[in-house]
Formats: structure tokens, sequence, C-alpha cells
């Protein structure tokens, strides 16, 4: 049996930078063709949108990979797809049909909650509000102005508790294993503290945990990353640290 195959890897959680570049898909689709041999792409991030849109680096998508004539893609479940932590496999029937008979397939197949999850949130590019109701994309679709006056609120909350707080332009990352090294525009709280380390430790262990950002000597709290119905609850906890 023929088992030599063509793998190419897009690596969505770090960078190669200088003097690099890399074939193109539809040019290796061709060549596994004439040579009779599948071409896999690990594609990674399971992203099916375009993030230049956000003033970000292109991430090649899974389409891409189809379009291109990849015989099989895999990707991930979680990162930009934005559901749960999984693997998952697309492409030729056959192809699909013997990785599915391997032993392995057992002992690495998702219970019944990942599978709803996934369902879940695949439901939603289907129906098309993906951009609105899956997190991930939810956040970079938060507009500017609406991300300053969410920060704006918490300020003027935590001064009427006798807290100072400053509102500083900021700069979001996707994380998460993708897009490495690429940002985009934020407003975030700024809270300045004489032991901002023990500060920044006592937020993480509060109820609910608190992450931030420590730059230039300061605690940076992106509103990106919070959903209207836990700003109280972010309030009371940075009271509750300081």
């Amino acid at each position: 049996e023929n088992t030599a195959a063509i793998m190419v890897a897009h690596h969505s959680n770090f960078k190669i930078v200088g003097f690099t570049t890399e074939p193109d898909m539809a040019d290796l689709a061709q060549l596994a063709k004439k040579y009779d041999i599948p071409l896999i792409y690990d594609q990674g991030s399971g992203c099916l949108f375009d993030t230049a849109k956000y003033g970000l680096d292109h991430e090649p998508t899974v389409l891409e990979g189809v379009t291109a004539g990849a015989d099989l893609i895999a990707f991930s479940g979680d990162k930009l797809l934005g559901g749960p932590q999984a693997g998952i496999i697309i492409g030729r029937s056959d192809l699909v049909q013997t990785l599915k008979r391997h032993p392995l397939a057992r002992a690495l197949r998702p219970d019944k909650l990942c599978i709803a999850a996934l369902a879940a949130t695949l439901t939603h590019y289907l129906k098309g509000d993906a951009l609105s109701e899956v997190p991930v994309w939810a956040m970079m679709e938060k507009p500017l102005d609406d991300i300053k006056k969410t920060a704006k609120r918490w300020q003027k909350q935590l001064k009427s508790a006798g807290i100072q707080s400053n509102v500083v332009e900021a700069k979001s990352t996707v994380g998460g294993g993708s897009l490495p090294g690429t940002s985009f525009d934020t407003w975030a709280l700024e809270l300045q503290h004489p032991e901002l380390e023990a500060f920044n430790g006592r937020l993480r262990k509060t109820k609910p945990h608190v992450i931030g950002r420590i730059h230039e000597n300061a605690l940076l709290l992106d509103p990106r990353t919070v959903q209207e119905a836990q700003g109280a609850a972010l309030v009371a906890a940075i009271q509750q640290a300081i």
C-alpha cells in the first residue's frame, strides 16, 4: 500500500520572520495529484472568516484549503473556530473512513458534551450569526466606541467608591494559539497601585477571577473581553482586591 503523503502545516501559534517563503497550496495540490499521493493540510486555527477585516494579518481559512484541493484538512474546534477544544478532520470521504477505522480513533474520540458544544457553535455559522454569537468573533467585532464607553462606565463606578483610574488607548491580542505577534486597537481601564504585583495577584483570586495585564507600571483591563453582564462583577472584584 502506498503510504506516502504531502503534509503541509500552517503554524498559527508562532511566526517565522525574515527571508522565508512557502509553496502555494494549489501548486502542491497539483503535485500531489500528479503522483497520486494525498495532500494533508494542517490548517490549525479553524478560521472561517477573513481576519484582515480587523486590521490583522490574514489567517488562512479552512475554505481556502478546500478550494486549493487539499485531500485532508485538520484544524481545531477551539481557537478561531470558537468552540470546544477538539480536533477536526475534513476531506475526501475514503481517506476520512480510513482514519475512522484506525484503532486510535476510538481512544481519541470526543465525548457527547464536546460534540454538543461543537454542534451549537457550528449552528451559529450555518445561521449566519457567528460574528455576534461566537465569543471570539463577537469580541473582534466590538466597536471601539462601545469599548471606550464601557471603560468610562467602570471608571465612573470606581470613582464613586473612591478608587481612581484612567481610560487609555491600548492593544488587544487575539491569543489562543492564533495570529501570533499581531494586535489591534482597543481602550483599557488603567489602574495604579503601590504594590502592583500583589494587587494583580489578588485580582486573579477574586470570584470571578480577573486577569489583567501589567504594562508600564500599571494594570490594564480590556473591556473587549468582558461581556456586558459581567461588568458589575468586575468592578466589585476590583474593589475587593484593592
